[in-house]
């Protein structure tokens, strides 16, 4: 069998995997994932109908199988179970204890139809990894507020939150319909159209008291979060202009937090870097972020950010002699 013809296999039993995990998917789709023309992708779907495998095609939506069409289970490779440990461990950690427990749950299944000795493989593969989640921040006390939140995404049903924001003290009751979900900065966030403010707001899941499900259907068309959140991102796109020099001794010290902080750039000035930053405001967030390693730096521009800097330590120093 030639190279060709095993590349052609290998693309239409993946095609068929595709048409397996989704209600409809398009031609066109299917072509820009397997790098092929249109043309190929319609000879592949003649293949397999041909081959007995029952597909539909719906004028506007795309090719899909037959209601109640399945085929045996999967034989998954190697790499194909290495990656789903990864996963296992990324779920357990940083989503919350449902999504958590159903994931586990689906390992067994995906286990049970591995090769006898990629289950070795893979038995002692877990138990030598370890993912830390002491970073993400989920409230523990809400076990399934991601399950809901995607429940309600895939159903356009609105859930209904108690929810304490940072400007008030007492927690308020929102319907929300939530658009997407994000983990962002060690904190998973909604984004949704709030009932109560009447406008689409971000909210953090961890200042989520209580979420429930609603009877109540989407009252608008949404767009995608991608949408969204590049429009958010154009309107609170920061505007403050921050150069200053750090000693080279200590970069693989602060590397961590320059995308935090609105890093842009760098440049090599022998023993110090030149590092760029555009920033929201001098108030707090980076002025205290570079107090950290500010005897191993320099502030090039702008002055404001100095006077910003001698303030806080003037108040520093008033705490030391009291």
């Amino acid at each position: 069998m030639s190279a060709e013809t095993l590349k052609k296999f290998d693309r239409i039993v993946a095609i068929l995997i595709q048409l397996q995990s989704k209600k409809f998917i398009k031609a066109q789709d299917l072509a820009d994932r397997f790098e092929v023309n249109i043309r190929t992708i319609y000879r592949d779907l003649r293949t397999l109908e041909n081959s007995g495998v029952p597909i539909v095609n719906e004028q506007g939506k795309g090719y899909s199988l037959v209601e109640g069409y399945r085929l045996p289970p999967v034989m998954f490779t190697r790499k194909e179970a290495v990656s789903f440990v990864a996963a296992e461990k990324l779920m357990q950690n940083f989503t919350d204890k449902s999504l958590g427990a159903y994931f586990e749950s689906a390992m067994f299944k995906i286990k049970s139809v591995l090769k006898g000795s990629e289950k070795d493989f893979i038995d002692v593969l877990e138990t030598q990894v370890f993912v830390s989640s002491e970073q993400i921040h989920i409230n523990q006390e809400i076990p399934d507020v991601l399950e809901i939140l995607f429940e309600s995404i895939g159903e356009q049903k609105q859930v209904l939150l108690q929810y304490r924001s940072l400007s008030s003290d007492q927690p308020s009751k929102r319907y929300i319909e939530p658009v997407g979900v994000f983990q962002q900065n060690r904190y998973w966030y909604i984004y949704g159209y709030c009932h109560l403010r009447k406008d689409y707001r971000q909210f953090r899941t961890d200042r989520i008291l209580n979420i429930s499900r609603s009877i109540h259907d989407f009252f608008l068309k949404h767009k995608t979060l991608d949408e969204y959140l590049e429009r958010t991102e154009e309107l609170t796109r920061p505007t403050v202009k921050v150069r200053i020099l750090v000693k080279k001794e200590i970069m693989k010290y602060i590397r961590g937090g320059l995308k935090y902080h609105g890093f842009i750039s760098k440049i090599d000035k022998g023993e110090e870097v030149e590092l760029t930053f555009l920033v929201h405001e001098l108030n707090d967030g980076f002025p205290r972020w570079y107090m950290m390693f500010g005897d191993y730096a320099r502030i090039i521009e702008p002055n404001e950010l100095k006077d910003r800097i001698r303030v806080i330590a003037s108040e520093i120093q008033a705490t030391l002699n009291t």
